[in-house]
């Protein structure tokens, strides 16, 4: 059974508002979106029930916990089957290092997106963890020298 992602524009006001701020109180955003206060937790809770709003995080600066470089990781495995790629998938679930893993389509099967302290650390997480990844045959680095733009926000389209 797919999902129910249908939203209307009360909804998607809210999600916008939760986005810039997800620590906002019921009263306020209830105030933004036009809505009792009754009525806009009852939209929320919906909204979490049915998965729309997946979590409410804190965005941690990275420096503060030494994870100073961001590296992309294209990694091509030796084979292209499903229990290669559930293997892969599985294990890099656990690296913590890792923060997005992603299958695509092109000259490489996944692509990492890691944090570390420095070059340092990130050539022991590449000998010593990722490349012992089951399936990994080749990888190529990308080491961010400027973050130009990062968000987890998703455009709302009203």
């Amino acid at each position: 059974m797919a999902e129910d992602y249908s939203l209307d524009a009360t909804d998607r006001r809210l999600l916008d508002i939760l986005q810039t701020d997800g620590r906002i109180t019921n009263q306020e955003l209830a105030r933004a979106c036009g809505l009792s206060p009754a009525a806009c937790h009852e939209r929320v809770r919906r909204l979490r029930a049915r998965g729309v709003i997946k979590a409410t995080v804190a965005l941690v600066e990275p420096r503060a916990l030494d994870c100073d470089l961001l590296i992309f990781v294209e990694v091509l495995l030796d084979r292209t089957t499903d229990d290669v790629f559930r293997a892969f998938a599985d294990h890099v679930r656990s690296i913590p290092e890792i923060l997005e893993c992603h299958m695509v389509a092109g000259g490489f099967d996944y692509l990492v997106k890691a944090r570390v302290s420095d070059m340092t650390a990130y050539r022991l997480f590449l000998g010593n963890i990722l490349a012992s990844v089951p399936g990994v045959r080749e990888t190529r680095t990308y080491a961010v020298l400027e973050q130009v733009k990062e968000t987890t926000r998703l455009p709302v389209k009203a």
